[in-house]
């Protein structure tokens, strides 16, 4: 995957209360991504992307958009990885 491409796949972090306490709590980051994504594309845009491992992803469609929720690998952090991407 091109980093193009996973910049079209990857619209946009989603950030609210709930998802920063699961940055915290679960390293998990959420994202709004393309309606055509499916899991391992998302996967694999992330860690292209950001330069992390990916452990799984879950998606769910929603008034917002479709959602990913990206749980990263043990060893990399999802709150540093938010403040790269200067979301905290």
């Amino acid at each position: 995957m091109r980093e193009e491409e996973a910049l079209e796949l990857i619209r946009r972090p989603y950030v609210t209360e709930k998802t920063f306490l699961m940055i915290e709590r679960e390293n998990t980051l959420t994202f709004i991504v393309d309606d055509r994504a499916n899991k391992a594309m998302v996967k694999e845009a992330v860690e292209k992307l950001y330069g992390v491992k990916v452990k799984s992803v879950r998606t769910a469609r929603t008034p917002q958009g479709k959602k990913a929720y990206v749980k990263l690998e043990e060893g990399y952090s999802a709150i540093d990885l938010a403040s790269r991407m200067r979301l905290v």
